[in-house]
């Protein structure tokens, strides 16, 4: 009985102890429910793979911050980042190749060769609005009327020098406004004035702040502004800045060492799936594969002509810059 009772204790003891991970059959960085609408794909992976996976909060530089942590005892299997951090994963040797089924498919500017990291949906950079929240003011249309005392207040970014789409809304004021890659001086004095007009800076994705009316104005992807407009109660807008923007590729990776590589890479698969694309269509994302938007999702989208000033720049080059953009960021802004 004794015995009988010890053992009980011990089986009490490990399941109190078993972390969230250890409890999960796959661990992916950086893929939070309120973000490219994970919650609703994780959901079809449990449904059609039964494999639990958690979401998780952490934005791509503080995945790549974790991955790098624990280089030598890896935790998580896959990770989801902005394609620049994805380059820099490689270069440091924190994930390994993997080609998913449907990698062939992709684009080559949007894959690296080797099949360290392949684009599973993009995204356009622009304003998500709560016209609500503005209190009567005209919905912006340029990246330049965020300046405006009007909007004292109501702007917010995400911090470009932690996320990935902190970054890509730099690259696309600079570009807007006349920058380039050798040249980020437009974004740099972009930013200075944009503080002194109390700028919101998180470094969390911020979609709920949004819906909520606490950041009346956020630079995000065109997915996010649209889930809110006809998915949430409010009044939302998306708007690509008359000066131009740019379209961003958000990359999985396996991890190496990944401590369940054999599950990690059917999630990965399941991703570039027929059904899988059509999940991310599904949350107003562009799939990576050659997959038309269905009628129905394409109506939903500002008007082609609107898109024709979103740009595609070279990521590769864009990644190579930014550490000298963070660094001007830091000193001169922040």
């Amino acid at each position: 009985m004794k015995k009988l009772l010890g053992l009980l204790v011990l089986a009490l003891l490990t399941t109190a102890l078993r972390t969230p991970a250890q409890a999960a059959d796959v661990i992916c960085y950086n893929c939070p429910p309120q973000w490219a609408d994970w919650a609703s794909m994780l959901k079809a992976v449990k449904a059609d793979l039964g494999y639990e996976v958690p979401f998780d909060n952490k934005n791509s530089g503080q995945t790549l911050s974790q991955l790098l942590a624990e280089k030598g005892n890896p935790v998580a299997d896959i990770a989801y980042w902005g394609v620049n951090f994805g380059m820099k994963a490689k270069t440091l040797d924190v994930i390994e190749p993997y080609k998913p089924k449907g990698y062939d498919e992709v684009p080559a500017g949007l894959k690296d060769p080797g099949g360290e990291w392949t684009t599973i949906h993009s995204g356009t950079l622009g304003l998500f609005i709560n016209k609500d929240a503005l209190g009567g003011k005209a919905v912006p249309a340029c990246w330049k009327d965020l300046l405006k005392p009007d909007y004292k207040g109501m702007v917010g970014y995400l911090d470009p020098s932690s996320a990935a789409v902190g970054y890509v809304g730099a690259v696309a004021v600079n570009i807007g406004l006349g920058g380039s890659d050798t040249d980020f001086s437009p974004a740099v004095n972009f930013f200075k004035a944009l503080q002194k007009n109390e700028a919101i800076v998180p470094k969390q994705t911020s979609y709920a702040r949004v819906v909520s009316g606490e950041i009346p104005i956020l630079f995000d992807y065109d997915f996010n502004a649209y889930r809110a407009k006809y998915t949430e109660k409010g009044n939302f807008e998306f708007v690509i800045p008359c000066e131009g923007s740019v379209v961003f590729p958000y990359v999985v990776s396996l991890v190496k060492n990944a401590p369940d590589k054999d599950k990690a890479k059917k999630v990965l698969d399941y991703l570039l799936s027929d059904k899988g694309q059509a999940i991310w269509t599904n949350a107003y994302l562009r799939p990576a594969r050659p997959i038309e938007l269905p009628a129905a999702v394409k109506a939903k989208f500002l008007p082609d002509s609107d898109y024709a000033r979103a740009k595609s720049v070279d990521w590769a080059k864009m990644e190579a810059v930014q550490k000298g953009f963070t660094d001007r960021y830091l000193a001169e802004v922040r």
